[in-house]
């Protein structure tokens, strides 16, 4: 059953100490908590997950540390963050991936592979193979840091993993020979990686092994979770490059996957007794609604759930709780749409202004309490109203957005078809 809306509310709830009654601070956000031993001393197979999460981290950082006692006078590159998707292209024609050029790629995502199984984020793939005792990720932006020192090891984050298995499989697809096996063997072990990662009740965190903090939480943000059920699914079907996945690791994937779509219907948030849409992150243990980075509450998030949805209508005979899951989240969109409005870059920096005519605009965050739009700063507030913001939030995070536009339009073919009925072709 989806939860109650009451547990999903509490985290903003939360009253902030010494602000008068009239103040547009309106909340606080709570980020998720890590998942600990204590937290799971009562779960005999979240104890298991936690042991083998730590035990990875554990072999990565080992794995490091003796490439860098063995070659004492390698001096280790330290790579800048790099646009990865640009480095990693999935839409050239099928005869680029058989050249050296594409080789190349694929050789450095190899290359850059954790001994856990799976890749950082924002780096590009095009340059030089990573040499021993060089770190497995991109240096990090200190300027507003969240994070550990030890961060970012494998992780669903930007597209993160599963790019590279999909890059690889294209390689893999036109290099059917010996000389294609290191590749196939990168995506088995990714796909083992993803296996690993996916908490016992369906769902992934941002990165893993865990991280800690909001990073451990259940992410639908920038589709991290939606795009590895998307992989998933391809790999189920046999989809074009992933013909050379054997039967077992397809029946894994077919497994993980199920666990995975029942988790998105659990997660499908109910206000005053209706289904609505999904938030950006979930407690892993709790499937509650969270927050993650100060300025990101837990809430109702449109762009994310209109990817969920946009995932669900692809399913083919859905069972009737998918449909309905459908249903709930396109008639939120529907209603919860803003018309003639447009948020766009002006003198005074980014404003919500009148537009007639103009495409229909969501908020990305509406607040599970009152339904109204929600704006997060850095440190941690929450207002109702955008202008009540730092300059620097209001420009620099994408507060209104038309993307699940998208969602409506595909909805009306889906309507028509007759998976919208769960019956076969």
């Amino acid at each position: 059953m989806p939860l109650k809306a009451i547990a999903l509310i509490s985290a903003l709830t939360i009253v902030v100490p010494g602000l008068p009654a009239h103040s547009a601070i309106v909340g606080q956000t709570v980020p998720a908590r890590a998942i600990t031993e204590n937290s799971v001393a009562d779960k005999p197979e979240w104890q298991g997950y936690l042991a083998r999460s730590r035990a990875l981290m554990a072999a990565d950082k080992a794995f490091l540390e003796a490439e860098k006692n063995n070659a004492p006078h390698t001096v280790a590159v330290v790579l800048e963050s790099g646009s990865s998707d640009k480095s990693m292209p999935l839409k050239q024609r099928d005869v680029w991936y058989a050249t050296k050029e594409a080789h190349h790629v694929a050789d450095v995502i190899v290359s850059f592979q954790t001994p856990a199984g799976g890749w950082s984020k924002n780096m590009m793939r095009n340059g030089d193979l990573r040499q021993p005792g060089q770190h497995f990720v991109a240096t990090q932006d200190k300027k507003y840091p969240d994070d550990m020192a030890w961060g970012w090891v494998g992780t669903f984050d930007n597209d993160a993993t599963t790019t590279e298995i999909y890059f690889l499989a294209r390689v893999a697809a036109q290099d059917t020979g010996a000389s294609g096996n290191i590749y196939r063997s990168s995506i088995l072990r990714g796909l083992n990686y993803i296996f690993n990662a996916q908490f016992p009740n369906g769902g992934w965190p941002q990165v893993y092994p865990l991280q800690g903090g909001y990073h451990d939480a259940i992410t639908y943000n920038d589709n991290a979770m939606i795009n590895v059920v998307q992989l998933l699914s391809d790999v189920v079907k046999e989809k074009g490059d992933f013909v050379f996945v054997t039967p077992d690791v397809r029946a894994m994937a077919g497994q993980a996957l199920q666990r995975a779509i029942d988790c998105i219907l659990k997660t499908q948030v109910v206000v005053n007794g209706k289904l609505t849409v999904w938030a950006q992150q979930y407690e892993p243990l709790s499937l509650q609604a969270t927050g993650a980075r100060n300025y990101e509450p837990a809430a109702l998030s449109s762009a994310e759930s209109a990817n969920v949805l946009e995932y669900l209508m692809k399913i083919e005979h859905p069972a009737p709780p998918v449909i309905d899951a459908i249903e709930a989240g396109i008639t939120w969109l529907k209603l919860n749409a803003i018309r003639d409005r447009s948020w766009r870059a002006t003198t005074q920096g980014k404003l919500l202004l009148t537009q007639p005519g103009a495409p229909l605009l969501w908020p990305r965050y509406t607040s599970l309490i009152d339904g109204k739009a929600l704006f997060g700063d850095r440190d941690l507030t929450l207002h109702d109203d955008v202008m009540e913001i730092s300059l620097e939030r209001r420009n620099g995070y994408a507060w209104y957005g038309s993307s699940s536009q998208k969602a409506l339009a595909e909805y009306e073919i889906w309507k028509q078809s007759s998976a919208s009925k769960g019956t076969h072709q």
